[in-house]
């Protein structure tokens, strides 16, 4: 029986359970399809069946059909706001069984019907045509149901019945125009929800009952409230606001879209304040009037928070140091007052409990809070957007704050001169925000001595100076949106952990700072015009080390702005190469090639006998100069000799006891140097000479011949005769055999001689003697009778 293997069965199991977990994965990938603002009037046919997510807002479609959507058997969000669907058929769902996000919102729907296998998490009805509550018995059974959207004109307590048993966690309630005509004040109190927000009929006087003190809830919102001076609007809303006391859960208020007077405003404050609200937000406030002088009463509140966001009044001369007065003795932890074109406000009376306060976009000047001593408790101040322009003031107002840790003071003109004075900060603070000012390079002469976190991104920076005062404390550094050209000294902020100086003017950073930086741990300086040159490379180098945990932005942000063919290529793909960035070794590396080309050439000529051929070569130069300038008829008559014999001396004995008698009793003439050679010329002028005079050159082959190199000057100017060109003027006698491997390199002549012509050779039986020295005699006695005739 065969046995198997337990590490191939634990790896296959491995395998699968590994593939079975990525087809998960990527079936729970979200796939989002918007077609909002196509122009559609019905739901489009090509829809994906992987689609999740689906947008169609703000369309024309009038009508949902079960064809539409039954094959998108994963949908788990449609989006249908904004259309013109007038009747709603749930049913058309039941086949979306994973269906659990449904906003059918600013549509004109009047009626629905219910299916009841629907289980959603968040349905959205409201701002709809609805003339009663659109709530069917059917969803007492969307037990998730986490978020529902009303809308009706008119309410009833049996109306809730069906979703009494679900706990909802925020119900939003829009009113319709005609509502009021009849209400049933208590048709919410079955609602139960954490959050209720409630949405009044617009530009109508509050004139409703409602009971909106839902035991359950934790939050409430109301929006749309009108109350005229000539009205019954605040009577109405006061009673509204009285019930709220019923629910001791109730912690947070909410109140949008008020029209009403200061005076009413002010009672609005006050009747709150002694309620069990603890957090209370007022936005979009219009004010008419003149506030009457009344104490406001401090006691006795639960209030932590208030936020007061975008009020406008049409009162001019306004008395605005009774409204600071009241916002600045307010006994709470938290105030904001945002976006009301406020240009001022007065130190607390007495020692405040403030520890938050948000003035932002409002008119507030460098006057604020100077020389206020009351706000020793106060931990977090903001003051951005408004009209602040000196730094060194802002640091003198906050000196008396002992307690502040986080200053926000952004977008403003803010600019500091050094000549107007020291900078004094509270010591406490270790969070400041300046960015978006018209701040210089001085700035950094004047920042708080503890600072922890500073934002200076969006003003005028161009270089951090070096003998600065030194922020040891210093973690979190933005400059990014200035126009440096460097990166900062850790020398300065030794304990830098975060530093965001994107979008500058950097190009050649230099790799130091990564390397003397060692508490870095997240770097952003993508967007800025990088170099890509020899300076560059270091630092692409040691950023890649740490891109993948330290770098923000790698590799997208990071970008080549020059030279031109580098534009647009990622720094990590940014490739040069050691040698050309490096002066010292590219000499070094050329001067070794060039020593190494020389010592080349030179074994090559020694190997090549490469000295003699250019000797030779010179020699032939002469000759052929002196050929040229002579004519060819003159040259012709200066033939005095029949051979030239060219041996060796170890072959000398043969040449004069067989060769030359031979040869001469014929009456031919020979040349031989130790008898033609002129005294007083050089060896080599010699040779050329009888080789000039000669009309054949015979050399006598044999192991002696190619051992001399006299022999081997003869056989080169004979070859290169430039007297006989066209011509066979070279005779080979081969005396004794010569093995090739005998031959020396540089006689590469002799052996292409030897390979290319017909030679002679001297047979050693006396009986073919006769024959040779027939032939030999033949071959010059035919030329030189010819050459005679002419």
């Amino acid at each position: 029986m065969m046995k198997t293997n337990p590490s191939i069965f634990q790896f296959a199991i491995i395998f699968i359970l590994i593939l079975e977990i990525r087809i998960q994965l990527s079936e729970e990938i979200d796939f989002l399809v918007n077609r909002s603002k196509a122009g559609l009037f019905h739901i489009p046919k090509d829809l994906s069946l992987k689609t999740t997510i689906l947008d169609i807002s703000q369309n024309y479609i009038s009508e949902l059909q079960t064809s539409d959507i039954l094959s998108l058997s994963k949908l788990r969000i449609l989006i249908v706001s904004y259309n013109r669907i007038q009747y709603l058929d749930i049913s058309v769902f039941k086949f979306n069984q994973e269906l659990e996000y449904l906003d059918l919102s600013h549509n004109e729907l009047g009626r629905i019907s219910c299916h009841p296998t629907v289980n959603l998490k968040h349905l959205d009805l409201s701002f709809n045509a609805f003339d009663d509550l659109p709530i069917c018995k059917e969803f007492g059974n969307m037990s998730q149901l986490e978020f529902l959207g009303l809308s009706a004109t008119q309410l009833q307590k049996s109306s809730m019945l069906p979703i009494a048993s679900l706990h909802i966690r925020k119900v939003l309630l829009v009113l319709g125009d005609t509502y009021g005509k009849k209400e049933d004040p208590e048709s919410l109190q079955k609602l139960n929800t954490e959050s209720l927000h409630i949405v009044f009929p617009i530009r109508k006087e509050f004139s409703f009952t409602l009971d909106v003190s839902v035991s359950t809830a934790v939050s409430l919102e109301l929006s749309n409230i009108k109350c005229v001076p000539d009205g019954h609007g605040w009577s109405y809303f006061q009673n509204v606001l009285s019930k709220l006391q019923k629910n001791s859960r109730l912690s947070s208020l909410t109140l949008n879209n008020i029209e009403t007077t200061w005076n009413f405003f002010i009672m609005l404050l006050q009747l709150v304040w002694h309620t069990s609200i603890e957090y209370f937000s007022i936005s979009n406030v219009k004010l008419q009037g003149y506030p009457d002088f009344r104490d406001f009463d401090y006691s006795d509140t639960s209030l932590k928070a208030l936020s007061i966001h975008q009020v406008v009044s049409n009162a001019f001369n306004l008395p605005q140091s009774y409204i600071y007065k009241i916002f600045s003795n307010m006994n709470i932890q938290n105030f904001t007052v945002s976006g009301t074109h406020m240009v001022h406000m007065v130190c607390p009376s007495q020692i405040s409990p403030f520890l938050h306060l948000d003035f932002s976009n409002n008119l507030l000047t460098d006057i604020v809070f100077k020389n206020c001593r009351n706000l020793i408790k106060l931990e977090t101040l903001s003051l951005q957007m408004n009209q602040l322009k000196e730094l060194a003031s802002i640091a003198q107002m906050t000196n008396e704050m002992k307690s502040l840790q986080q200053l926000d003071i952004s977008q403003n003109s803010l600019r500091y001169d050094e000549n107007e004075g020291n900078c004094s900060w509270t010591r406490s603070l270790l969070s400041l925000n300046m960015s978006s000012n018209i701040l210089t390079d001085s700035v950094f002469r004047c920042l708080p001595p503890k600072v922890k976190v500073l934002d200076l991104h969006d003003n005028r920076i161009r270089s951090i100076p070096k003998p600065i005062m030194k922020l040891e404390d210093l973690q979190e550094l933005n400059v990014a949106s200035n126009s440096l050209a460097h990166f900062p000294d850790c020398g300065t902020f030794n304990r830098l952990s975060v530093l965001i100086i994107d979008s500058n003017s950097i190009s050649n950073p230099s790799a130091d700072f990564l390397q003397s930086c060692h508490n870095i741990r997240s770097i952003s300086a993508g967007n800025n015009p990088f170099q890509c040159t020899c300076e560059l490379r270091e630092f692409v180098q040691s950023l890649g080390q740490v891109a993948s945990k330290v770098v923000e932005g790698w590799p997208d942000s990071y970008k080549c702005d020059s030279p031109e063919n580098y534009k647009g290529t990622l720094l990590k793909d940014f490739h040069v190469s050691p040698l050309s960035c490096n002066t010292t070794l590219l000499l070094v590396t050329i001067g070794v090639a060039v020593l190494v080309f020389t010592v080349t050439v030179t074994a090559l000529c020694i190997y090549f006998d490469l000295p003699w051929y250019l000797r030779m070569v010179f020699q032939w130069t002469q000759t052929r100069r002196r050929a040229r300038n002579t004519p060819l008829e003159n040259l012709q008559r200066t033939i005095q000799f029949h051979a030239f014999i060219s041996y060796s001396g170890h072959d000398s004995a043969w040449v004069k006891s067989e060769l030359l008698p031979n040869l001469e009793k014929e009456e031919l003439r020979i040349c031989l140097h130790e008898r033609n050679f002129i005294p007083g010329k050089s060896i080599v002028e010699n040779i050329i000479n009888c080789i000039e005079k000669s009309y054949k050159s015979i050399f006598v082959l044999s192991p002696n011949f190619v051992q001399s190199e006299w022999c081997h000057y003869e056989l080169y100017f004979a070859h290169h005769n430039l007297f006989h060109e066209g011509s066979n003027n070279l005779i080979l006698i081969l005396l004794e055999p010569i093995p090739q491997y005998s031959i020396p390199s540089s006689y590469h002549k002799l052996k292409n001689l030897m390979a290319q012509r017909t030679y002679l050779e001297w047979p050693k039986e006396k009986s073919k003697h006769g024959l040779f020295w027939a032939n030999l005699r033949a071959s010059i006695n035919i030329k030189l009778r010819e050459q005679a005739k002419k």
